[in-house]
């Protein structure tokens, strides 16, 4: 079965080609190698960066959040698309009219922001699920437990991150993205299974923010310097079509 890449999100179980002529298979099965922070920040800023459908995930009794992710892909899928490199700005957030209990079991994230090394990783999630990805200079340099990422866009510094990789153990656990797709808010079941870790209340990262206009809409978001969690991944990490929310 072939689908039109412009259906919002796809459908699971169906192949799609992709603006580039590169054709996939949903769910998407990946492999990754992920290192991020996740960093409290200005609840009402985050809240104006969300879709009215949307809210910030409380992480504070103050603050929201903020999630930045380095992400190496080594396989994608059974398809041609070549390994590549990603950082994401992810907001946490839970439907609007979800109940304070039910946030807790559905925490997911709004994809803020999606730098990826090549014209193929864009395609790829802008075609199908909407992510909003755009073509830039992203470097990982790994030494020891290390991870430094530099992120330029339109040849102007937006982001420099380091993070030192928490303890993992193998897991498998299942996670949320939100997109915005052709006015459509969809919902994305992500599956992570291989070695995942946490680290709560952690200062083993730092971040400088560069000129370009992503690293100001950052600064607005008063971010804290002290981690809420570290995280890391090195996994099976499978991307399912997305829903449109409210359609459930």
């Amino acid at each position: 079965m072939t689908v039109d890449v412009s259906r919002p999100g796809g459908t699971d179980g169906a192949a799609a080609t992709l603006s580039t002529g590169h054709r996939v298979e949903l769910p998407l099965s990946t492999t990754a190698r992920a290192l991020g922070v996740v960093l409290p920040a200005s609840r009402s800023g985050v809240r104006s960066l969300l879709p009215e459908s949307l809210r910030p995930v409380r992480a504070t009794p103050t603050r929201a959040a903020v999630a930045l992710l380095s992400v190496a892909y080594d396989r994608i899928g059974g398809c041609d698309i070549e390994p590549y490199d990603e950082f994401g700005v992810v907001l946490p957030a839970v439907p609007a009219d979800a109940s304070g209990c039910s946030a807790v079991g559905h925490v997911g994230g709004y994809v803020d922001f999606l730098p990826v090394t090549t014209d193929p990783a864009r395609a790829l999630g802008v075609d199908i699920w909407g992510y909003p990805k755009t073509v830039a200079d992203v470097t990982h340099r790994d030494r020891g437990a290390t991870r430094h990422t530099t992120v330029t866009v339109d040849g102007e510094r937006f982001v420099d991150l380091s993070v030192d990789r928490p303890p993992a153990v193998d897991t498998r656990l299942s996670a949320t993205s939100y997109t915005t797709m052709d006015g459509r808010l969809l919902r994305e079941r992500l599956t992570v299974d291989g070695h995942v870790g946490a680290w709560p209340a952690s200062r083993a990262f730092s971040m400088t923010l560069g000129d370009h206009p992503r690293a100001d809409r950052l600064r607005r978001l008063d971010v804290g310097d002290r981690a809420l969690l570290r995280f890391a991944a090195d996994a099976e990490v499978t991307i399912h079509a997305g829903r449109s929310v409210g359609d459930e």
